[in-house]
């Protein structure tokens, strides 16, 4: 399986527990690896024949900027699932950051990566 991968997608979104997180938002980061066969695509030069990335990348940036939710494994099985609604996309990894989680130590990120497919 071939794959296209879209690296560092940003948005602001309202997830989270805490009233805060809701309430400010919070800049959450994106990383996608869409598994797909691209022979069809490459062998006729053609777009149609593969997943339109700048498509992929809004509708993932509009799920972030969408309806909150409590954790970022719920945010990156949404995506996931929006990933997945491409014909030809056969298997998505999604890895939410989250860098401005409330922790009260010192730490660079906070990730949840998840793998789904059409089976």
């Amino acid at each position: 399986m071939d794959r296209v991968a879209l690296r560092g997608l940003k948005a602001r979104g309202h997830h989270g527990v805490f009233p805060r997180e809701r309430e400010e938002g919070q800049t959450f980061i994106v990383d996608l690896v869409l598994g797909l066969d691209t022979r069809p695509a490459a062998a006729d030069d053609d777009l149609a024949k593969t997943v339109h990335y700048g498509i992929v990348a809004e509708e993932v940036v509009a799920v972030v900027e969408g309806e909150p939710v409590n954790l970022i494994e719920t945010l990156a099985e949404r995506i996931a699932q929006v990933c997945l609604k491409h014909e030809g996309v056969q298997q998505v990894e999604v890895c939410v950051h989250k860098p401005d989680a409330p922790i009260t130590v010192p730490f660079d990120d906070v990730t949840v990566t998840i793998t789904r497919s059409r089976v």
